[in-house]
């Protein structure tokens, strides 16, 4: 199964920023960011379309995160911005599943997974 790959976390101060980057192998109809804190269940981000480039976000992080992407590479990003503590999570990319697209935030209808990568916003 085809894998993607994130990267960028790290730790940093409340109000700061972090850019994650999710490198795909091959392309894909779209490209979901999501996350999953200790204790709770995976959730939704935000989410960007090949096709057309439609973007949507979970009102938690709306304002704040901005996903773009760079078709020569096959990357997505998520620019992290105002940062809470609440955002600390493991930071996960997916894409949709046949069928599926960035209308659903559900995590099970999304597959290629990659391993996570850890954002912690802490002083």
């Amino acid at each position: 199964q085809v894998q993607l790959v994130e990267s960028g976390g790290g730790l940093v101060q409340p109000g700061g920023s972090l850019r994650l980057s999710c490198a795909a192998p091959v392309d894909f109809s779209a490209i979901g960011w999501f996350r999953q804190a200790p204790g709770k269940e995976r959730e939704g981000v935000s989410c960007i379309s090949s096709s057309d480039g439609s973007t949507y976000y979970a009102d938690s992080v709306k304002g704040r995160f901005t996903i773009s992407r760079d078709n020569a590479k096959n990357t997505v990003y998520l620019q992290m911005n105002s940062l809470k503590p609440e955002d600390t999570a493991v930071y996960y990319c997916a894409a949709p599943r046949p069928g599926s697209s960035c209308l659903t935030d559900d995590p099970g209808r999304f597959g290629s997974w990659g391993q996570g990568t850890q954002v912690t916003v802490s002083s």
